[in-house]
């Protein structure tokens, strides 16, 4: 069977890292690249098993790659801190591993926020590319929002990881302001129409009013998320 190393990449993320680092301890590695944590991270990790790394922040898409260029093993998960894989999902990873039928596989991902899991906004099944041999592809540049890229043959697991998004509505502002200052597009034009369609989609088209009160504020902070990211200037 091939062998598996899942990759997480921290700062400051002693409140999640030893649920996330759990939830991977099947795999052959768990690899930790830290960007400089203060608090008790990398300790909570080392005496878990895991193996920390340092790198000096490069942006999500770049520091995603380094940790995966690091990993041991040929095939990678990337894990955020902040998310968790089932046991459904661990036990199909293992299966697949005995024999890949893919280079790279979609995983679908259940959001939760401030304890609810959201099913609409288009929120779920919300899949990326996290399970993929290195050899194959690759994370890509972008300093935030990034993504894996490959000309390979691709597939979809069944089963989901979780992600716990939000603990708080405070919390999801303090993250979507700082996400929008890394991703600043400065275009007044788009700043003032792209807002109102961001809620139309998520809240109309995409069936965010089924999840009542908590789809109304969901969808109105990512329009808002919206008109900072096109209303900041580029840093």
């Amino acid at each position: 069977m091939n062998k598996l190393s899942v990759v997480i990449i921290t700062k400051n993320e002693e409140k999640f890292i030893a649920d996330a680092i759990k939830s991977a301890s099947f795999a052959d590695e768990v690899l930790i690249l830290d960007s400089g944590s203060e608090d008790k991270t990398c300790e909570i990790a080392k005496n878990l098993g895991a193996r920390v790394e340092y790198q000096e922040w490069l942006g999500f898409g770049k520091q995603k790659q380094k940790a995966v260029d690091l990993a041991k093993n040929r095939w990678v998960f990337v894990l955020d801190s902040d998310e968790r894989i089932t046991k459904e999902l661990q036990n199909e990873l293992l299966e697949e591993l005995q024999n890949p039928k893919n280079d790279a596989y979609f995983v679908a991902r259940v959001n939760n926020f401030w304890g609810r899991d959201i099913k609409y906004l288009g929120l779920y099944p919300d899949y990326s590319i996290r399970f993929f041999d290195k050899t194959k592809a690759r994370f890509n540049d972008r300093d935030v929002h990034e993504s894996v890229e490959c000309e390979c043959k691709k597939g979809y697991l069944r089963n989901n990881m979780h992600h716990l998004a939000y603990e708080s509505i405070e919390e999801f502002i303090a993250k979507q302001n700082r996400y929008s200052s890394i991703g600043a597009k400065p275009n007044k034009l788009k700043a003032l129409v792209s807002p109102f369609w961001t809620f139309f989609k998520l809240y109309f088209i995409k069936l965010g009013f089924l999840e009542g009160w908590d789809g109304f504020i969901i969808a109105k902070l990512y329009s808002e998320y919206t008109f900072w990211k096109y209303i900041k200037e580029k840093k």
